[in-house]
């Protein structure tokens, strides 16, 4: 839905509009959209770090328009979380997802109630914790499964343990 927002805004199409306004200014060159924004984005270890060090300190985007793409802004509305099931409420950013008080979830239980991010079908994620100034991001060959729910949470904890964080 935001793609097609942004693409009609901007009057060309959203995969041009992300090469040119995201990836080429961030120098994310290795970065290519293969299909929906919302889960397509192909990338190397790099292109995800420069893009994780955007939302944390923007350059490209006002603080306070990151800050409302990052925080919820829709209210405490029911909603799903792809792969993983219905929560009350799923809080959405403009974009991320929020990590609110949902349990099972991705990330780890020492996050912070203000974690975003993102988890693709390829079985890569991305988290910001802005409490906690952690990120923390993944990329894989694997489709997402029960295995990240396996391991993901653990190692989100994990990271956070060994920062002292939380």
């Amino acid at each position: 839905m935001i793609g097609a927002h942004v693409a009609e805004r901007v009057e060309m199409d959203f995969d041009e509009y992300l090469a040119e306004a995201v990836f080429a200014p961030l120098g994310m060159e290795g970065a290519d959209l293969l299909g929906s924004p919302a889960k397509d984005v192909h990338c190397t270890i790099e292109d995800l770090a420069a893009f994780v060090d955007e939302l944390r300190t923007p350059q490209l985007i006002a603080p306070a328009t990151a800050l409302e793409a990052t925080t919820n802004q829709f209210g405490d509305v029911e909603g799903v979380v792809p792969g993983l099931g219905k929560f009350s409420p799923c809080n959405w950013g403009l974009g991320p997802e929020i990590r609110g008080h949902k349990w099972p979830h991705w990330t780890g239980s020492r996050n912070s109630s203000s974690t975003f991010g993102h988890f693709g079908g390829s079985g890569t994620f991305m988290w910001v914790d802005p409490v906690a100034h952690v990120a923390a991001f993944s990329l894989a060959n694997r489709e997402f499964d029960e295995w990240a729910m396996e391991y993901w949470p653990a190692f989100s904890d994990a990271i956070l343990a060994e920062l002292g964080r939380n």
